[in-house]
Formats: C-alpha cells, sequence, structure tokens
C-alpha cells in the first residue's frame, strides 16, 4: 500500500528506464539485491548501523529497478515475479537477523520471543495469501491484490529501518519500535485470515 503510493509506477518506470540500456535480465537485478541485503547484515551485526541501513536501502533499490527493467524490456514473466517474491523474503530476513546480530549480548528470552514474533508475522502475511489463492478460496485475483491490512512489507521495512536510525541513540527505542512490528505484523495476519474467511463465506 505504501510503496504503491510512494513509488507510482508510471513515474518509477521513467525515472529507471535507462537501466534497462545495461542489458542486464530482470532476474539479474533481482538477484543483486541479496549481496546488498548480507553485507548489510555483517555491517549492523559490526554495529556499523548507517553503512548497513544504506546497504538495505540498495537492496531496496534493485527490488524497484527489476520491475522496470521488466517492464522496459517487455520481459514480465511469472518466473520473474516469483524470483523477486522469494528474494524479497531472504532480504528482510537477512535486515531482521542484522538487527539480531546487532543486539547481541541483550537477547535474552523476551527480545528471542519478540524477534520469533517478527520473523513469523513478516512470512505469514505473504503465506496467508498465497495460500488462499492455493486453495481456492479467493478466486478473484484483483481481491488478492487489494488484500492489504496494518502492516504489508513496505511498511514493515520502513519500520524496520526506523529500528537501525533509533539503534544510533538510544536501543530502548529500537527495541519499542521493534515490539511494535511484530506485534503489527501478526496483527495483519489475522486481519488478512479475516478478509479471507469473509470473502469465502461470500462466495460460498
Amino acid at each position: 500500500m505504501l510503496r504503491s503510493r510512494l513509488l507510482r509506477r508510471e513515474r518509477t518506470d521513467g525515472i529507471l528506464r535507462p537501466f534497462a540500456r545495461l542489458g542486464l535480465h530482470p532476474i539479474t537485478w533481482s538477484l543483486l539485491s541479496l549481496p546488498f541485503a548480507f553485507a548489510g547484515m555483517l555491517l549492523l551485526g559490526r554495529g556499523d548501523l548507517v553503512p548497513g541501513l544504506l546497504m538495505f536501502l540498495a537492496a531496496g533499490a534493485m527490488d524497484v529497478i527489476d520491475g522496470a527493467v521488466a517492464r522496459a524490456t517487455s520481459t514480465v514473466t511469472l518466473l520473474g515475479a516469483y524470483i523477486d517474491g522469494v528474494l524479497d523474503r531472504y532480504v528482510e530476513l537477512l535486515l531482521i537477523l542484522g538487527l539480531m546480530l546487532h543486539l547481541g549480548d541483550r537477547i535474552d528470552l523476551r527480545l528471542s520471543l519478540i524477534f520469533s514474533l517478527l520473523i513469523f508475522g513478516s512470512l505469514m502475511t505473504s503465506f496467508v495469501r498465497a495460500y488462499a489463492d492455493h486453495r481456492g478460496l479467493v478466486r478473484d485475483q484483483e481481491a488478492l491484490r487489494r488484500m492489504g491490512g496494518l502492516l504489508e512489507r513496505a511498511e514493515r521495512l520502513m519500520l524496520l529501518y526506523t529500528c537501525i536510525i533509533a539503534g544510533l541513540y538510544s536501543t530502548d527505542i529500537l527495541l519499542v519500535i521493534l515490539t511494535i512490528t511484530a506485534l503489527l505484523a501478526n496483527l495483519t495476519v489475522i486481519q488478512r485470515i479475516l478478509l479471507v474467511l469473509n470473502h469465502a463465506r461470500r462466495s460460498g
């Protein structure tokens, strides 16, 4: 939802069209997000928060460029969309792992629970929608695309980036934002489950 508001496809496609001249396949652009994210995780773990954040922003840029290049070169495919979605999950996981490495010795049972909830919520938001499609509970593809919720991936990433920035000033503030993100992610899962149930009930 946030991404569609801030990064309108027509605007970003025009700006990013020159990247298509580099001759890289859209899937290659998608794959480039992984080394940036991995470097970001290592930097966060070392306490280099600003460089780590920049690496994850670069990974996010690859995620925008791949789609723009695919549309500019008329190479939009289901395989490309599938790979892009899978890599998105890995990038987000590396970001969460980077924050875990940064906190290091401060991680106790409470924080372990928060991180577990965050990872579970981040993965389940996509799974709930995909599984509804797989089981045929929501056959309307437009309805599936509109199945947003409180905290979609773009909003989660914004909050996690805010955690990194907060870590420059106060670990306590970082932990508060992290907890809020974990709770909202799981509330979004519940929200999407209810949307699927309502849709299935109306369709049945």
